[in-house]
């Protein structure tokens, strides 16, 4: 795709989902109107509310364009350009009241995220990448953190929504890390960890078993911000895989170190 249809094609990305995380922001101080998809999986309301309002813009500007949503929509997705949407990303906060959830919008074209924006209405932080562009918080250009050291790193993760029912539960590896590192934590939002991370507010993140969605937009942006975004193994990170390693470079390796240890 040429430059500058990107371009205007993140300036209307941009226009939906900052309107569409300020107007659920506003209404969100009512009633969640709470139900579950699983035993930790739930949902509201306003996860229905954002992905109405953004599904029916991106297929009102861009018919011709696929789209993938975690609320059950499933339109086009055999297209070479489809978007991955993230309506409300870290709904069991939002729940709660606890304002660390966004909203994250990524586009893939012949298999490839180009176009990544996350949107934390609860601080008014808007983070966006084209693929070669570079990555940007409010318009201004974000690189990752530049420590060099496991034992000095602040990392972040998180845990799946299966965690009561199977081993592979990420507990293991969060039980390391907390050995290796200065400190880990969980924050409910893989969009934001993955932009955290590309801003240096972490220097390192894990995480096993996300859906598309969840990790399509803040993988680019992650990327273009200078940091390195791989499987456990280090072979190239799949946004449709079932592992995720993202780090400022400097400590992926040790990170993988980490993740990879045979178990005593």
């Amino acid at each position: 795709m040429e430059k500058i249809k990107l371009d205007e094609i993140l300036n209307k990305v941009i226009k939906v989902i900052v309107s569409t995380g300020d107007r659920i922001y506003r209404l969100s101080s009512g009633r969640k109107h709470v139900s579950y998809k699983g035993a930790v999986n739930l949902v509201t309301r306003f996860d229905k509310i954002s992905q109405k309002r953004i599904v029916e813009y991106l297929k009102k500007q861009f018919p011709d364009y696929g789209i993938l949503s975690e609320e059950d929509v499933n339109y086009g997705t055999s297209r070479e350009i489809k978007w991955l949407v993230d309506p409300l990303d870290g709904t069991t906060n939002f729940a709660h009241d606890l304002p660390i959830w966004a909203i994250s919008i990524g586009l893939e074209v012949e298999g490839e995220v180009v176009l990544g924006v996350v949107y934390d209405p609860t601080r008014k932080e808007l983070f966006s990448a084209l693929k070669g562009k570079g990555a940007f918080l409010n318009g201004k250009k974000i690189s990752v953190s530049k420590t060099k050291k496991l034992g000095h790193s602040l990392l972040v993760t998180g845990f799946p929504y299966d965690i009561r029912e199977s081993k592979d539960n990420n507990l293991n590896y969060f039980a390391r890390f907390c050995l290796e590192a200065q400190a880990v934590r969980r924050l409910g939002s893989a969009a934001l960890d993955l932009c955290y991370t590309a801003c240096g507010r972490f220097d390192g993140y894990w995480e096993i078993k996300l859906a598309p969605w969840d990790q399509a937009a803040g993988s680019l942006i992650l990327k273009e911000a200078g940091g390195m975004i791989t499987d456990f193994k280090g072979r190239p990170f799949n946004i449709y895989g079932k592992e995720v390693l993202g780090s400022n470079g400097y400590i992926h390796t040790q990170m993988m170190d980490v993740l990879n240890r045979r178990s005593d």
